[in-house]
């Protein structure tokens, strides 16, 4: 087969967040780009992931609020579901976004779009069905799909995943979820309020990536929300077929339900790559790659999921600018050189950024403070009726602030307060200067902060000072 023949600056793999970044800021500086993408543009992000997902949760919300409205004196009926309309407004959503991703927006900057998979031919060579293009500079961004646990029977089953579960035409009667992360908790969640009944089987630690404190609350709240949870044991076998679904766990008990969504972590996307022919090494958790996100060819590098720094779609774009300043501003920098915020957007929310206690304490032992302080005691949370949860900081030497930490309503946007501090070296003081508007959530980092100063602040030597400065007004 003749192919056409390309040379390009950079050429990208994948158009998700972190390759539709790398491509938009090496266009916008007049280089050369050939981007590849065999799926949809805006990869699992925009249509599988965060942006469905947020909007599915926005119905649910909805409808927990009416559920809830007469605890506020409203008198209100939530009278039905109607499923079709919130597919309706998930698609209204992605489409709404969809343009900033798009292929035509990409050509219209000067990149060269190739919807075809590509391949190594070289250690600087793509190729696809019809493209073969020698590159200056190759990333990797082709990201991650579900990974499936090693479940007898489970391939014989009609499981959902989070790319599949947006085909279903209507709310499942009993969805089984394997996997108590931030993708079974939302979901989970989500079609609870919507109406399914729900079961969360978790082999581990539900949301252990947060502090146990914090991923308390939403364990609860799913309780409240009717999701039963099954904790500490692996389903080990599944039977059954079409809307009767069962799986059997390690103690024998029997889970049956009529629809599985598998959500129970994440695994690389290399097949056909062909890597071998690029020098380009990888290990369980994708490409091996240093801080700069070079792979062990160095004219290869990687971004994103794949890059086995974590899988987040902020983090990608981060990565994306990362390579763009190494490139062509000549900036050094370092992928790990900025603290990432990560969220859950469950009721309520869980945000983080920066070591947990546990992480902090095993790194620099006692040196560690932590200051925290509860929604129960500000004032816009008491208003609202909600006073669940709080945030935490975690303080190192100096005062330097080495983790942040929130739970509880729009505790995924309060968690840009703190790392904001955090992403220029900032201490806790940094977060006693600014003066809030009152009442607003927001407050509650200044008083966790503030908290922390109290013993000099208002200790027996600021008492001592007060007194004599006292005498002499």
């Amino acid at each position: 087969m003749s192919r056409r023949t390309l040379k390009a600056d950079i050429a990208i793999i994948g158009a998700g967040a972190a390759g539709l970044v790398t491509a938009a800021g090496a266009a916008s500086l007049g280089r050369k780009v050939v981007l590849f993408e065999a799926g949809k543009m805006g990869g699992d992000c925009l249509n599988y992931g965060c942006v469905p997902s947020k909007a599915i949760l926005t119905a649910a919300h909805k409808a927990h609020s009416v559920r809830e409205a007469g605890r506020w004196g409203i008198d209100a009926e939530l009278k039905r579901v109607d499923f079709a309309r919130v597919r309706e407004t998930i698609a209204e959503a992605i489409a709404a976004i969809e343009p900033n991703d798009s292929q035509a927006r990409f050509e219209g900057l000067g990149v060269t779009v190739v919807r075809e998979r590509a391949r190594f031919a070289g250690p600087r060579t793509l190729e696809s069905d019809t493209v073969r293009v020698t590159a200056k500079r190759i990333v990797i961004a082709s990201g991650t799909r579900a990974r499936f646990p090693g479940m007898e029977g489970l391939n014989d089953l009609p499981y959902l995943t989070n790319e599949t579960i947006w085909s279903l035409e209507a709310l499942p009667e009993h969805l089984i979820i394997l996997g108590a992360g931030p993708i079974g908790t939302e979901l989970g969640q989500a079609f609870a309020r919507l109406g399914s009944t729900v079961t969360i089987i978790e082999a581990g630690t539900p949301l252990s990536r947060f502090e146990p404190d914090h991923a308390a609350l939403v364990k609860d709240a799913l309780q409240a929300d009717g999701v039963t949870l099954l904790l500490g044991q692996a389903a080990v076998r599944a039977s059954g077929g079409p809307g009767a679904i069962e799986l059997t766990l390690a103690d024998g008990a029997r889970v049956s339900g009529s629809h599985l969504l598998v959500a129970a972590g994440r695994e690389p996307v290399l097949d056909g790559l062909n890597l071998e022919a690029a020098g380009v090494n990888t290990d369980e958790r994708g490409l091996i790659v240093d801080d700069r996100l070079r792979t062990t060819n160095t004219r290869v590098l990687a971004a994103g999921d794949i890059a086995g720094k974590g899988g987040l779609t902020h983090l990608a774009g981060w990565h994306g600018s990362v390579i763009i300043r190494n490139l062509y501003f000549g900036l050094p920098t370092a992928q790990s050189s900025q603290p990432i915020p990560q969220a859950v957007y469950t009721d309520p929310p869980l945000a983080g950024v920066g070591l947990t206690e546990a992480e902090a304490r095993g790194q620099h032992g006692d040196a560690v403070r932590v200051s925290s302080w509860p929604f129960s005691e500000n004032d816009r949370a008491i208003a609202e009726g909600d006073v669940r949860g709080g945030v935490k900081l975690v303080i190192g030497k100096g005062a330097k602030l080495l983790g942040a930490h929130a739970a509880g309503a729009r505790a995924d946007d309060l968690i840009q307060i703190a790392g904001t501090v955090m992403a220029r070296g900032g201490t806790v003081r940094d977060l006693t200067s600014a003066v809030a508007p009152y009442p607003t959530r927001g407050e509650v980092f200044k008083r966790a902060a503030g908290k922390y100063y109290e013993p000099t602040v208002f200790g027996p030597f600021a008492r001592m000072l007060a007194r004599i400065l006292t005498a002499f007004h």
